[in-house]
């Protein structure tokens, strides 16, 4: 069986450099992986602005253009999807809108609705809506609020799916390649309930595989952080491996 090449799609405002420890940890097992670029997060890249604007429609295209390059170059090698967060939504959209990779794997997956979290979720919803006031008034959403520098199409598209708790593109079917679902314990972002429904919405049951990344299994100085998980991934990257072994074409 020929290794994959996983190409990792990053979590809102994150940067693909600090994917570096997980594409390390891809590599030592034999795996290719890179991470994308988050558009307005790399280095030299222009930041969110009235005049500099994206949606998921932009990020999807993004991931597209990758796995195309991708297969072009290496033919002969499998592609998987891993989505982070954002990424994960963005994930699902291009596997529902674009030529499917050969898997699909998620940490920290959700559709946040907001009446998945703490205190009737107004917290959040009262967020959704500053984002999208502030990027009507200035075209894009600015520090301090979450995701800044945000463009103003994505976080106007994310803040709608925070209210309605529907992804921000269409769903004509759900995803019937082999999909990994992988839950971090404690994780307060991608709450189980609004990671349920992000499996309910857009994964096909029988391609769904999933785990849960438990902190009793985390190495010294890790964590099962939203974020945080990144830093020291071996138990994940094992566990992606693992999955791919008893699951992928042999």
């Amino acid at each position: 069986m020929t290794n994959p090449v996983v190409l990792i799609s990053s979590a809102m405002s994150v940067p693909s450099r600090f994917y570096r420890a997980v594409t390390t940890a891809i590599e030592e097992r034999g795996w290719d992986a890179v991470a994308l670029p988050r558009r307005g997060f790399e280095r030299d890249d222009a930041p969110a602005s009235r005049s500099n604007d994206w949606s998921y429609a932009d990020e999807i295209g993004t991931i597209a253009d990758a796995v195309a390059k991708a297969r072009s170059e290496q033919p002969e090698r499998p592609v998987v999807l891993l989505g982070h967060s954002l990424g994960a939504q963005m994930g699902a959209g291009h596997q529902l809108h674009h030529d499917p990779t050969d898997a699909f794997v998620v940490v920290g997956a959700s559709l946040p609705y907001f009446r998945h979290y703490p205190q009737g979720g107004l917290p959040l919803l009262a967020m959704s809506t500053a984002i999208t006031a502030a990027a009507r008034v200035r075209g894009f959403v600015p520090k301090p609020l979450f995701g800044a520098p945000g463009a103003a199409t994505l976080m106007r598209e994310w803040a709608h799916m925070v209210r309605t708790g529907r992804p921000p593109f269409d769903v004509p079917e759900t995803i019937t390649t082999p999909t990994l679902v992988i839950d971090l314990e404690g994780d307060t972002y991608a709450r189980l309930p609004a990671t349920q429904r992000f499996v309910d919405q857009l994964v096909d049951p029988h391609a769904l595989t999933r785990w849960t990344y438990e902190r009793s299994a985390v190495p010294e100085g890790g964590t099962t952080h939203h974020v945080g998980w990144a830093k020291t991934p071996a138990p994940v990257v094992d566990r992606i491996v693992d999955w791919w072994g008893a699951t992928g074409p042999q």
